[in-house]
């Protein structure tokens, strides 16, 4: 199953590490030079549908402040999988560029 673009993104965004709920709404953000701003709701949905997957996993859990945060981490298939789906994404631009004649 193709994934969305808020999934390939949070995986995207996993591929430099593991990253707690805020810092992957930070990082979507800074991929995306702030086109893309994930809401917590929409952003856990996805974090719960990767998990189930098995493309993501819970790396680690720590207080902060009082507040409990939960690391998100890439397994290895939610690696092979970002890679299957980058270089797909990769090949349909290309068509798409050369199809429009501004390569």
């Amino acid at each position: 199953m193709k994934l969305n673009e808020q999934r390939f993104l949070i995986l995207t965004a996993l591929a430099g590490g593991a990253l707690h709920g805020y810092g992957l709404v930070a990082e979507i953000a800074e991929l995306t030079d702030g086109r893309e701003r994930p809401r917590p709701g929409a952003l856990y949905h996805g974090l719960d549908k990767l998990t189930e997957q098995g493309l993501v996993h819970v790396d680690r859990e720590a207080v902060v402040d009082g507040r409990l945060r939960r690391y998100y981490a890439l397994t290895t298939e939610g690696r092979q999988r970002l890679a299957t789906e980058a270089n797909q994404r990769q090949t349909t631009a290309q068509l798409a560029i050369g199809r429009l004649g501004t390569v």
